[in-house]
Order: structure tokens, then sequence, then C-alpha cells
């Protein structure tokens, strides 16, 4: 199979929302590439500060050039798999990199990964005190790192983990390139994981293939722990949802449980709701509009 030949979408969303989950599961697909976030966002990045203005070699290099050297840096480091037709890139950079990946690929979808905010802070808080012996890298000093309180305050910022993630997510839902986007919800993803795939596969046009949700595989030990962050892409091997109470204060979860606007907003994206609208309820609907889509 040429380059060419090879369909790129991408799978993006909040950090500790299915990403590597909905990976795991993609990747049993023989056909398929999938897998944690790749260093190709950072790689983009990096050629476009060296187009853009300010960058000695900016005047020098045409659009056409840009564009070619884009396209050329996934069909480069996917190269080596050409027995997969379809490769899926994890980043949560791609949400704010929207119009850029349609103009390059054209058939692109946006697979956006969701959950409750306050979940996903509960979810990192939780990791943060399974590893009490490790100053991880998601706080820069003692300062960040000191309580729940500075912790999360830390992590909601426009630069950071969560912030930039959900930040990145609203501006690609609202935006013009929104009914190419996906949003999954993580709840109804462990809850009802064979509805939700068959979703992503009409949605991205592709043949149905029998998956294995009773053995799933992914884990990167080495990522983690240069991270400082054990266990943080780690998949159960079976899906399911596991109940807990929240280890948030109460006024904290308050806080961050309302910002999730893709439940109530109307947007050209599509979202994968419960037959019910609601986390409890473990039958997907077809996805529509999130615009089209009643509680």
């Amino acid at each position: 199979m040429t380059p060419a030949e090879q369909r790129f979408h991408f799978i993006s969303g909040l950090p500790r929302s299915g990403s590597t989950l909905l990976a795991a599961l993609l990747r049993q697909n023989p056909r398929f590439h999938a897998g944690m976030t790749s260093p190709v966002g950072a790689l983009f990045s990096g050629m476009l500060n060296q187009f853009s203005a300010g960058s000695e070699f900016g005047p020098v290099i045409s659009d056409e050039q840009r564009q070619r050297l884009l396209a050329g840096l996934f069909t480069s480091y996917y190269a080596d798999l050409q027995d997969k037709r379809v490769v899926f890139d994890t980043n949560r950079l791609w949400c704010a990199r929207l119009p850029a990946l349609k103009h390059l690929f054209p058939q692109a979808k946006v697979i956006a990964c969701v959950r409750n905010v306050a979940w996903v802070m509960d979810s990192i808080e939780r990791l943060y005190r399974a590893n009490p012996y490790e100053n991880t890298k998601l706080f820069g000093d003692d300062a960040e790192r000191s309580t729940v309180y500075s912790r999360v305050e830390t992590l909601a910022q426009r630069n950071r983990l969560v912030g930039f993630a959900w930040s990145a997510l609203k501006d690609a839902y609202y935006g013009e390139h929104a009914s190419s986007m996906l949003v999954v919800e993580y709840e109804l993803l462990a809850q009802a994981p064979e509805k939700v795939l068959r979703l992503v596969y009409e949605f991205i046009g592709e043949p149905w293939f029998e998956h294995d949700f009773e053995h799933i595989e992914y884990d990167a030990p080495e990522f983690d722990q240069a991270l400082g962050v054990r266990g943080l892409h780690k998949v159960r091997p079976r899906v399911g949802v596991e109940r807990r109470q929240t280890v948030l204060p109460p006024d904290l979860f308050e806080q961050y449980a309302s910002l999730n606007f893709w439940q109530n907003s109307h947007s050209q994206a599509h979202v994968i709701r419960s037959a019910a609208s609601a986390p409890s309820s473990a039958s997907a609907r077809a996805i529509t509009p999130a615009s089209g889509i009643a509680g």
C-alpha cells in the first residue's frame, strides 16, 4: 500500500476520557493503527513555527511547500505501517488544528473523547495520590502541587493539561469544521462499547470488524514513568464502568461539573448520546449533529 492510499483520522478531546481505551479497541482491527499520544502533533507545531512570521525561513517557503512538508510529516512517520489502511493519530492538539487538518486531509474525521470535567480532574487527582513518592511533571513546582485546590487550578489553566484540551475542544466544537467531529462520552463507551464503536465505524465510513471487549491490551509504562504518573495509559483488560466516590472536595467537584458544554449546546458536531441522554443508560443513539439532538 502506498502512503497516498492510507486514510488519516484523529483522536483528540479531553484527557482521562477514554482516548487510550478507544485506541486500544480500534487497534484490534488489523486494518487500523491507533495508539496513545504520538509525537506528530509536536512536530507539526514545530514545523509551523519555522514557516511562520518571525522565522528566517518563512519568507522563502511557499504555501504549496508548507502543505507538502506537513502532509509528508504524517506519511513519513507512518511509512512503516503500509499494511494499515487507516491510521488514527492521537493528540489533544488536533482539535485546535482542525482547519489545517481538513485542508491537508479533506476526508479526515476527528473522534473527540469527552467526560464530565469534574471526573477528569478526579481521575488525575487519583493518579497523583497513587504516586505519593513522585513529583510528577504535570506540575512545575511545589506551589502548584501543594494541595488538591492548587493542583486542579493548575490543570485548568488554558496552557495546561486539562485547560488546553478543553479550550481546543470547544474551539473545534463551534468551528466551521465541526461536522467532521464525533464526540464520544467516556461513560457510554465504557458501558456500551460495541454500540459506540459501530457508530464510530459508520462515521468514518469503514466496514465493521468484530472486536473483543473482554480482552483488551494496552499499556505504556516507560512513557508514564517518564512523566512520573504511573498508570496514566494503562487500560483494564475488560471494558466497564468503575463506580466510585470522588476524591475532590464538594465545592471543587461542583465547580468543574458545570463545564460540559457539549451536553446542551448547539453545534454541527456529531455527538453519541445515550437513549435517555444520561450516563446511566447503556444504549447508544444514532449520531446526529448536536443541534438536532434532544435531551
